[in-house]
């Protein structure tokens, strides 16, 4: 006997709900908004249904037939591989749940990079590499106008093609290839030594030492393009440490992994805190022509950097001592459970 599905909902524009009843997935509810399925920050989804990605609360709602609701509308306000696959939850039921597994696996790759087997993460590259308008074979009017429309035209293409995708992901190598190459060079060069990664979990820091040597690569992450020696993956999936920061002689980058902006259900990664006081103390003793800048700490994954320049002045030992004490002593400034929308 075949589990009992929910009505199928129809995708809408967040920006065209009004006052419909509607489902949100992975994002923030309106007003109107009856059914939330989200890890969004202070979101209102049923607490027996939070998982780490909004995709794995979507099967688990599935899964659920007395949290069922007819609701004829599902709507987000983005779009990412997690928000693709959860709302191709609510919109087909039925055939997403036979590709659960891949799904879920390209979900938790894409936000989290976090995966079990490299070739996990291969959906996730088609959904980056279709999401480019460089490498994408959806049509080119499918990235013109605003924002809005963007998100708006990408779920249209995409949810109709996710079936395809999920099922035959092998047939889209020329969009994986070069991303999982770059994954599994990564993972040889951590498994060797060559890139070492210490922990201090204290304050739930993890310091990624990379060798000058290595090239820049192009990666895409939450559908941007960034340049990286090591892809970002696999580095993600060797610490659950939720601070980074990168060494590459004397170039350093701090960032807050995503994982402490939404309401991750199976771990608390420690709160974000303030990178002012961080900011402040190297800029009064960085001999670099640069200045320290930091991204405000409820951006979805916020950097530390040095602008201006690459090399900072500071030796990698005072570099880390000052970020370990600020990172000890600051204020906490994000609290995804604990946060008022008009922040």
């Amino acid at each position: 006997m075949s589990m009992p599905v929910p009505q199928s909902a129809q995708y809408e524009p967040y920006k065209e709900l009004g006052d419909r009843p509607n489902i949100i997935v992975d994002g923030a509810p309106l007003a109107s908004t009856v059914l939330t399925l989200s890890h969004w920050p202070n979101n209102q989804t049923d607490p027996s249904l939070r998982r780490d990605t909004s995709t794995a609360t979507v099967f688990a709602y599935l899964d659920t037939p007395e949290l069922h609701q007819d609701v004829p509308i599902v709507s987000n306000n983005h779009f990412d591989e997690d928000g693709l696959f959860s709302m191709f939850g609510v919109v087909n039921p039925s055939l997403a749940l036979e590709y659960r597994d891949v799904l879920m696996g390209a979900a938790l790759a894409g936000d989290f990079g976090l995966y079990d087997d490299p070739a996990d993460t291969r959906l996730c590259f088609v959904v980056e590499s279709f999401c480019d308008p460089d490498t994408s074979p959806l049509p080119a009017a499918t990235f013109r106008g605003c924002e809005d429309r963007r998100v708006e035209a990408l779920y249209r293409e995409m949810l109709a093609r996710v079936p395809k995708i999920a099922g035959d992901v092998d047939a889209l190598e020329p969009h994986w290839r070069d991303q999982l190459e770059h994954l599994e060079q990564s993972e040889e060069l951590i498994e060797s030594g060559r890139v070492t990664i210490d922990e201090y979990p204290d304050v739930d820091l993890a310091v990624i030492h990379i060798p000058p040597e290595l090239p820049l690569r192009t990666v895409r992450r939450y559908l941007k393009a960034e340049q990286a020696a090591v892809h970002p993956f696999a580095i993600h999936n060797r610490t659950t440490c939720h601070r980074l920061l990168r060494i590459t002689r004397q170039r350093y980058e701090l960032q807050y992994r995503y994982e402490s902006w939404v309401q991750f259900a199976s771990r608390r990664p420690a709160l974000r805190v303030a990178l002012d006081g961080l900011v402040t103390e190297l800029n009064a003793i960085e001999r670099a022509p640069g200045e320290w800048r930091a991204e405000a700490a409820n951006e979805v994954a916020p950097r530390l950097y040095l602008d201006g320049v690459e090399q900072s002045s500071l030796p990698p030992e005072r570099f880390i001592d000052e970020t370990r004490r600020q990172l000890a002593l600051a204020p906490v400034a994000w609290d995804p459970w604990d946060w008022d929308p008009a922040d």
